[in-house]
């Protein structure tokens, strides 16, 4: 959040189960247009018992389109290639949502699916692999990826991509260093670390493209574009290289009417300026507990706020198109600065409203 803030991206939400964190950040202006957040665990690990294994996912609905996030620690070794399917099944059967025509992981119109997920490279030896490592000769690795082998024969692969692996393996490292396993049990190197991304079943691809396209599209017009998938072999604290891609996702519409719209002065430089007045959309439901945060441009998280004022309904309330509200006098900023409103449902346990950036100038 530190690092991300000051960039304008605020966390959305969380999930945490022992080694596996799975963080959603988003541009603040995206905010109101993020809903139906949720969030699972899965435990796999000792027969479903510990967390050290499993899956987390975030799901939510973005821009009027249900998107799926599934982080996955999946069993480690060689021989247990089967088993890490097997899990992967597990995780997809297990991790339901409430409330969402989306209801389970597979059911959205984009899942990315991305982790340690461990698939080892099969047959060929050590010698053989650092050879292939060493001269960059990393397709001749390609069909012997566990996880590649598998997408021709697992039904619940179907339809994942992944772009190229132009990266050298990410495991397994001497920590501190950037040598391959030179410990007793010398582990083979593999792309242990893996982004994946699916569209729904409706999807199309282009017969003039290929296999690995880094390029694919629903027939309603939705498509995912992955910009670069790397490794960072400059970081040395585990005994795994981190991954990381880029993508952009095209939709056919956008649902961008905000549940609340908010008005505010350009600048607060009276007490009397400082008033926010909103009005929300027909059919949403309000709550005695909702809140209107003032907000310091980069803020952290939706309770990183300067000061709230509860958005309470009153009952002649309910025939009002536009509400406002008056910000504690006692809680307004004493030093001059960029400041936002935002309009947090508690139902939806979101921020469904924001202003546009504005001045406050030292309101005494």
């Amino acid at each position: 959040m530190d690092a991300l803030s000051p960039f304008g991206y605020v966390l959305v939400t969380s999930q945490r189960m022992q080694g596996m964190l799975l963080l959603v950040f988003a541009k603040y202006f995206h905010l109101p247009f993020l809903r139906g957040i949720q969030t699972q665990t899965t435990r796999t690990g000792l027969g479903g018992i510990w967390g050290n294994k499993g899956g987390v996912s975030a799901r939510m609905n973005v821009f009027g389109h249900s998107i799926c996030f599934l982080n996955c620690h999946l069993p480690a070794h060689m021989e247990n290639s089967d088993q890490r399917m097997e899990d992967f099944e597990s995780i997809l059967q297990q991790q339901q949502f409430e409330g969402q025509a989306a209801s389970g992981v597979l059911d959205h119109d984009v899942v990315f699916w991305f982790g340690d997920l461990n698939f080892r490279i099969e047959d060929l030896d050590m010698q053989v692999v650092k050879s292939a490592i060493d001269n960059n000769k990393l397709s001749t690795l390609w069909e012997k990826d566990q996880l590649n082998m598998a997408k021709g024969s697992e039904t619940v692969l179907e339809g994942f991509h992944e772009g190229p692996l132009k990266f050298s393996p990410t495991y397994k490292f001497d920590v501190g260093t950037d040598m391959y396993d030179t410990s007793g049990k010398k582990r083979k190197p593999a792309w242990t670390d893996r982004i994946l991304w699916r569209l729904r079943p409706m999807a199309q691809v282009s017969n003039s493209m290929s296999k690995r396209s880094s390029l694919s599209g629903l027939t309603s017009g939705t498509r995912v574009s992955q910009h670069f998938y790397r490794s960072h072999m400059e970081y040395t604290i585990s005994d795994h290289k981190p991954v990381s891609s880029i993508f952009t996702l095209q939709f056919p519409y956008r649902v961008d009417m905000p549940l609340v719209t908010l008005f505010v002065e350009d600048e607060w430089t009276e007490i009397s300026d400082a008033v926010a007045k909103f009005k929300v959309v027909p059919n949403f439901a309000r709550s005695s507990w909702d809140w209107i945060g003032l907000y310091k441009v980069g803020f952290k998280h939706h309770k990183d706020y300067v000061s709230y004022v509860w958005a309470k309904q009153e009952e002649s309330d309910f025939l009002r198109q536009e509400h406002q509200v008056r910000a504690n006098h006692e809680e307004l900023p004493k030093d001059s600065g960029d400041f936002i409103l935002g309009y947090y449902s508690n139902n939806m346990s979101s921020i469904v409203g924001v202003t546009e950036p504005f001045q406050v100038i030292s309101i005494s």
